[in-house]
């Protein structure tokens, strides 16, 4: 897979954060930035998927959305 080098700036809170989370995990910083960026694509397909699909059949009920909560895996805090 072809790569493309990047500089990006951020917030140091944020890079201490991210760095010491490649750490924990044994990665480099740049694989665990592509890996939240993967990640944070991936919801955002899926949250559009959600929004074109209550354009279509109406909004979710709040059962619905509840019972979707409960059955939703929960995401590690950023912050561990």
């Amino acid at each position: 897979m072809a790569v493309r080098k990047l500089s990006v700036a951020l917030e140091e809170p944020i890079a201490r954060a991210a760095r010491e989370a490649a750490t924990r995990r044994g990665m480099s910083l740049s694989a665990w930035l592509t890996e939240a960026s993967s990640t944070a694509l991936a919801v955002e397909d899926g949250l559009a998927a959600v929004a074109e699909w209550e354009s279509e059949a109406g909004s979710l009920a709040p059962q619905e959305l509840a019972a979707a909560d409960a059955e939703a895996p929960q995401a590690p805090s950023a912050c561990n």
